[in-house]
């Protein structure tokens, strides 16, 4: 299907316009994406908005660096003026622009049901069913935030290696928390799920179990005791535990920081950087996956990348910037958030792969430590892989057996060191959807990984 109408002669007469006065590389995406979102508060609709990101960037790669413009005109005279003014500040060797190469683009993400067909009315009901199931848990429940999402994006992508392909994005999220009160404490729990795909994936949620869960963990949390700091064993729980592998390691994975040698992983590939039961992987080609896509916005279609396997690293991941600097092959990785951002290397699902023990088999052989079933946010630095992350639900463990609930947990260590430590990995691989955030942009990443325990993290209390 052709998403745009643009004549691909005019298109490789811009790129040459581009590159006339030299650079290695140069590329044109455009962009047309309409997104439409419900905020549902206080048992009410708070705000809706819906918009539209029409556009297109230019970008030029010389002597290793970026030169980027765009602009919502994509008129002919405008492309030329853009290309133009780019090359304008190029004084380097000439470019030769290969021709376009043809191509046949697969989908490989079926669309089930596109949302932006379904009645508003539909949309309100579900977020008001979801809002009445929480507060009748209890009465402790005092607010319900929701937030509905859903996204068309169509782009198109010339580059002067002979890259001319199109792509349509479909993505739908739904995120609720639930805040609950005993008038003294309060506390927060939330789910969310996201997909590349259609209103099916709302449909199939089960919205009395996602109200029960948000409204139950936030009660749970409400006059639980805060765990003693120190450092122990602790059990990361699957889905968005993975968080932790993709904040602490994964961004020093890609060549946004490996490239520039801001990363401990720079020049370690074939090294044991994590213990033998850790195979990691970033997968681009799950089907309707949040973080998956046909191409990224270099063109290059999706792959799944084996990044750590069996403990031994095995790739970074890489874009075109990168491939020049690294002079690795590019993995299919590059992303941005809308036109206005040159896409760098990005995550796109992320998780440790599943491993041979069970969750009781993690859970049983410690004598005293922490259960993470459900992890907050934090912070990292991707230089050092320091991190800092909260525990949204926790438990301690105690005998082999998980026992009361603890608050206010916070994860504390090194993202080298955590993949050293990691000692177990369970087989009940699941994945998360989340929103990542770099240089360029914000993009829908997943997260992911069975159970882990760690011999020993610091655990930091009250």
């Amino acid at each position: 299907m052709k998403y745009f109408n643009f004549d691909e002669n005019f298109l490789h007469t811009v790129l040459q316009e581009a590159l006339k006065n030299g650079g290695e590389y140069a590329d044109l995406f455009f962009e047309d994406t309409k997104i439409n979102s419900i905020g549902y508060l206080d048992s009410g609709v708070d705000n809706t908005s819906l918009g539209n990101n029409y556009g297109v960037g230019l970008r030029i790669i010389v002597n290793k660096k970026t030169i980027y413009l765009y602009s919502n005109d994509t008129s002919n005279e405008s492309l030329i003026n853009l290309a133009k003014s780019a090359s304008s500040i190029v004084n380097d060797k000439k470019h030769i622009i290969n021709g376009f190469i043809e191509s046949h683009e697969k989908n490989h993400h079926p669309l089930h049901i596109n949302p932006f067909d379904i009645n508003f009315d539909e949309k309100i009901a579900m977020l008001s069913y979801l809002d009445k199931k929480a507060r009748e848990v209890s009465d402790k429940i005092k607010q319900v935030n929701l937030r509905y999402m859903e996204k068309q994006r169509n782009i198109l992508v010339c580059a002067s290696n002979g890259i001319l392909k199109e792509d349509s994005q479909t993505y739908i999220r739904l995120v609720m928390v639930s805040m609950a009160s005993d008038g003294v404490n309060t506390q927060t729990a939330s789910r969310t799920k996201g997909a590349l795909d259609g209103y099916q994936v709302i449909r199939d949620i089960n919205l009395d179990e996602m109200a029960f869960e948000t409204a139950n963990s936030a009660i749970k949390m409400l006059n639980a005791k805060y765990p003693k700091s120190g450092k122990y064993p602790v059990v990361i729980d699957n889905a968005f535990g993975g968080v932790i592998f993709h904040e602490a390691c994964g961004h020093a994975l890609e060549a946004t920081s490996v490239a520039d040698n801001a990363s401990v992983f720079c020049g370690r590939l074939g090294e044991k950087i994590a213990s033998d039961v850790v195979t990691a992987v970033d997968d681009g080609t799950i089907q309707n996956a949040w973080g998956s896509y046909n191409i990224d916005d270099e063109g290059n279609e999706a792959q799944r990348t084996v990044l750590i396997e069996n403990g031994i690293l095995k790739s970074y991941l890489v874009d075109e910037l990168g491939s020049l600097k690294m002079n690795q092959k590019v993995t299919g990785s590059a992303r941005r958030e809308n036109y206005k951002y040159p896409p760098t290397s990005r995550m796109r699902n992320t998780f440790i792969d599943k491993g041979n023990s069970s969750f009781e088999d993690l859970i049983s052989q410690i004598e005293y430590g922490l259960y993470a079933k459900k992890m907050g946010g934090g912070s990292v630095d991707p230089a050092t892989t320091d991190y800092n992350f909260a525990v949204s639900e926790g438990y301690i463990i105690e005998k082999g057996k998980i026992t009361e609930p603890v608050r206010g947990a916070t994860l504390i260590g090194r993202g080298d060191e955590t993949l050293m430590n990691i000692e177990a990995v369970s087989s009940n691989l699941e994945l998360a959807d989340g929103m990542c955030g770099s240089i360029s942009g914000s993009v829908p990443t997943t997260v992911g990984q069975p159970a882990i325990r760690v011999k020993e993290l610091t655990v930091g209390g009250r």
